[in-house]
């Protein structure tokens, strides 16, 4: 007998196409037979070890978040409940550029440093690895959900060239191309940049260039967080546009917003932009969260030229008053690099954690509170609580900037290439409700209560769009043959608990998902299956 049989599941195939009653058969982590319709035809109902009633339950393919920072949670945290029990069964991470495989000891330890706002610093974490291959390894030895890997060009340029701001020479851009490379051939399925994010921004499109033509040789793409979401947002999408053309790589857009008061109602003109290039020819795609406000480190928001050198050199300066006079003076005026080009306006900028439980004398905690309202409360200019922050902090404070439109977020949702992505963010004692709430927030408020999308379309854009993109043959569908990632959900009732009050709370409507055929949430409580692994590159 099979393992188990899912009885009468309203199964949405991932495919876009309508609904169809059916019982579903798994076996060995597959779906070995699909029979439709098959109390009402009267024939013989297939028998399995378990059978589960799904009467009233939506089946469809298991959720793959295409932007996710689970680089160290999955390690962290065997339970990682703010995914599955949202029906992810495949995370992408090393996204943006920065994550903790290609190193050495010295990369290693400035990368956890500079990104301990994303990740923590990680010493509950054995690094026992250096390369591409050996962190998939490390996720091989079980993971709550699966996982596939970009790698990080920014860690990259940080292993090659370190974090100065200049051009690499021509042997350094060959040992980049050759890490790439040999990433790629250990199983990434990717490259992923964070051009507003040192030491990344400061490569040129040349150097960004070459090492995508070798991700193209391997049948990857190219995952950008370009350089502006705000003043410059259009050209910078154009930027990344006319890259990838040149490299002839697959392109696949970031948390593709349209953000800061400069872009209000300017989603239409990115739409053309993109619909122009893939009429031209272009292998596009793109992810977006179904909410407003972004999520970032604070010292994210400095110039790049205060970033320059490393952790260390940034507090050096932060700690000189005429340094950061010029700093300020970049953010409040000028419109930091690192702030998209626009003058950071701080009562958008609130504080959501800070990673070594910094406090204040007066206040108690910051966490909560925008950068303006904490400065108020101590009358001092808001740039002085910031400085103090990141100093204090030693540049891990994170904050949620509110600087999002709804309906540029709504128009982008619909477009024929879009994919959801979380750009979750696990860590901080407030963190953004999209780490836990993305997926379920698609299919409760978007499709059931705004018709944004309908429940088919959805259902694409979160599961067979991306598996197309990572090229991955056997998942993404619900189809005979294809792996077993499978989530059952409630569509009357699935809608995400996470709020920006009370982040954490798990989502609603989701009794069951599976990864691998094995239930990781039954009855809608997590289980102790470690059924992920990493899911790597499929050759060219």
């Amino acid at each position: 007998m099979e393992d188990l049989v899912i009885r009468d599941a309203d199964v949405v195939d991932g495919s876009g196409d309508a609904s169809y009653r059916a019982d579903v058969v798994i076996d060995g982590g597959r779906i070995v037979s699909i029979v439709k319709e098959a109390a009402a035809a009267g024939c013989q109902r297939p028998r399995a070890v378990r059978e589960l009633d799904a009467e009233g339950l939506v089946l469809s393919p298991g959720f793959i978040d295409m932007h996710a920072h689970s680089d160290l949670a999955l390690l962290r945290d065997p339970d990682h409940s703010a995914k599955a029990a949202q029906g992810v069964t495949l995370e992408v991470i090393g996204q943006d550029g920065l994550s903790y495989a290609p190193v050495d000891d010295r990369t290693l330890e400035e990368v956890r440093r500079v990104i301990t706002g994303w990740n923590g610093y990680g010493d509950d974490i054995g690094f026992d690895w250096r390369s591409v291959g050996e962190y998939l390894d490390r996720l091989d030895q079980g993971i709550a959900v699966n996982a596939a890997y970009l790698v990080p060009q920014g860690t990259v340029r940080a292993l090659v060239v370190g974090w100065e701001d200049r051009a690499a020479t021509p042997e350094e851009l060959d040992r980049m191309r050759q890490l790439v490379a040999q990433g790629m051939e250990q199983g990434a399925v990717g490259l992923s940049s964070g051009l507003t994010y040192t030491p990344g921004m400061y490569a040129s499109d040349a150097e960004l260039t070459g090492l995508c033509r070798v991700v193209a040789s391997y049948g990857g793409y190219y995952c950008p967080h370009h350089r502006s979401y705000g003043a410059g947002a259009l050209q910078a999408y154009a930027e990344m546009i006319a890259l990838a053309r040149e490299a002839g790589c697959p392109l696949h857009l970031a948390h593709a917003t349209m953000n800061f008061g400069v872009n209000e109602g300017r989603a239409p003109e990115l739409l053309a932009l993109l619909d122009r290039a893939l009429d031209a020819g272009a292998d596009i795609t793109l992810d977006t969260y179904p909410y407003t406000p972004g999520c970032t480190t604070l010292a994210a928001l400095l110039p790049s030229w205060a970033s320059e050198g490393g952790p260390e050199e940034v507090l050096a300066r932060l700690t000189d008053p005429a340094t950061a006079a010029r700093i300020r003076h970049d953010l409040e005026v000028t419109g930091s690099d690192g702030c998209h080009g626009v003058p950071v306006d701080w009562e958008t900028v609130e504080i959501s954690g800070t990673t070594h439980g910094v406090t204040d004398p007066a206040l108690g905690t910051l966490v909560g509170r925008t950068v303006r309202e904490a400065a108020a409360l101590h009358g001092e200019a808001p740039w002085e609580t910031a400085r103090r922050l990141l100093i204090e902090d030693r540049l891990g404070t994170t904050v949620l900037q509110h600087v999002g439109h709804e309906e540029n977020v709504r128009a982008i949702m619909r477009h024929r290439t879009h994919t959801g992505g979380s750009d979750g963010i696990l860590r901080g004692d407030k963190p953004h409700p999209r780490a836990y709430g993305t997926f379920p927030r698609y299919l409760g408020h978007y499709v059931r209560e705004l018709g944004i999308l309908s429940l088919e379309e959805c259902v694409a854009h979160l599961t067979s769009r991306p598996a197309a993109r990572l090229r991955l043959p056997d998942r993404g569908l619900v189809r005979e043959g294809y792996r077993a990632d499978l989530v059952l959900f409630d569509p009357e009732t699935v809608a995400s608990g996470a709020t920006f009050a009370e982040p954490r709370t798990l989502p609603t409507g989701i009794p069951h998902v599976l990864v691998d055929g094995r239930f990781v949430i039954e009855d809608g409580k997590r289980t102790d299956v470690l059924a992920g692994r990493s899911v790597r590159r499929t050759p060219a």
